[in-house]
């Protein structure tokens, strides 16, 4: 093995880095061999961390073991296995970097993929979207989706919740923070994020999050009912129950087109978006004074926003049933905005 800064030009350099990892790769080495090869071609600490174990793998170039500590700052690249992000590598060089750094560190990522696949193999959370449409899905036969479901690691006797998400967050993050420590697995389907869990805490759903959780026992069903619940979430509810809906539920049959002649509906959909916060917090509260302090608003300004509000509607908030019916038409209004595809 020749030390990187032995290496002539840029080009040849990098055509030896990486048949230095062909190399290793043939000799099917496990992970602690290639820090420690990387580390001594290097000539500073090289690391590797697997997200999911909690494991981490650090050399010095001399050979030995660096310990467990990650590093406070390194030069650090991805481990990406089914377009999955499972851990990491880096370098901990004290000097400036050097030419061949950003090969080097590509390489051990692409080595150490390899070989999470070869020994693990890793647990990943993404899965195959084809896999589980068909776990999901309400025409396949109950035959098919039981392999499809055991392909995906759920044992027959494992029962499986079914949670659809709309989030900028990645699915795989998504998926580890609800359920870290059993079966999950997560993919897109139909535009919406789809993930399968042997439970699900509620209380960890990362920040931004919008998330609707079925609760049948059949997957086909908890599917159905997780993107009726998704359809119910809003900025200050993001995650929803199914079974919490109760007779709410019934609004997500209401044909769009029934929903939109509705009056009440039509007068929700020409407030303007002061008019609109104003009114669903107050739906929320019931109280002039709460909702007040939420809009950070004195409540003198609340109340005349919400007699505004009354006469757009076209009947007053405290009257009795006046505040459920708006409610009911807000409700319906928000749903319009989210009519769901075929769920097949």
């Amino acid at each position: 093995m020749e030390r990187l800064s032995q290496l002539d030009s840029q080009a040849e350099g990098a055509l030896r880095v990486v048949m230095f990892y062909d190399t290793l790769m043939r000799r099917r080495v496990d992970l602690p061999a290639l820090a420690r090869a990387s580390a001594g071609l290097a000539e500073c600490v090289a690391g590797i961390r697997l997200h999911g174990a909690g494991r981490v793998v650090r050399f010095a170039p001399d050979g030995r073991a660096a310990g467990a500590a990650a590093p406070v700052s390194a030069a650090t690249v991805p481990i990406v296995l089914d377009e999955e992000e499972i851990g990491a590598v880096w370098l901990e060089r004290t000097g400036t970097a050097r030419q061949l750094d950003d090969v080097l560190l590509d390489r051990l990522a692409i080595a150490a993929a390899a070989v999470v696949e070869r020994y693990g193999p890793a647990r990943t959370t993404m899965a195959d979207p084809a896999l589980v449409e068909l776990a999901i899905g309400a025409g396949g036969d109950e035959a098919g989706r039981a392999r499809a479901l055991r392909l995906l690691g759920f044992a027959a006797e494992l029962p499986v919740r079914v949670v659809a998400v709309r989030s900028a967050v990645p699915l795989d993050r998504v998926g580890a923070a609800i359920c870290p420590a059993r079966p999950v697995k997560a993919a897109p389907v139909a535009g919406v994020g789809v993930v399968l869990a042997a439970a699900v805490d509620l209380d960890a759903f990362p920040a931004g999050v919008r998330a609707g959780l079925g609760e049948a026992d059949r997957p086909d069903h908890g599917w159905r009912q997780a993107r009726t619940a998704l359809r119910f979430t809003t900025a200050r509810r993001p995650v929803v129950r199914y079974g919490a809906l109760g007779g709410l539920a019934l609004l997500a049959r209401i044909p769009a087109d029934a929903a939109r002649d509705n009056p009440d509906v039509a007068a929700i959909a020409r407030l303007g978006a002061g008019e609109l916060e104003t009114l669903d917090i107050y739906c929320a509260t019931g109280s002039l004074r709460r909702a007040a302090e939420l809009l950070h608003l004195h409540h003198s300004s609340v109340a005349r926003r919400l007699e505004q509000v009354s006469k757009a509607l076209g009947f007053e908030l405290t009257e009795p049933g006046g505040l459920v019916r708006a409610e009911l038409a807000l409700t319906m209004w928000r749903l319009l905005d989210d009519i769901p595809p075929d769920l097949g």
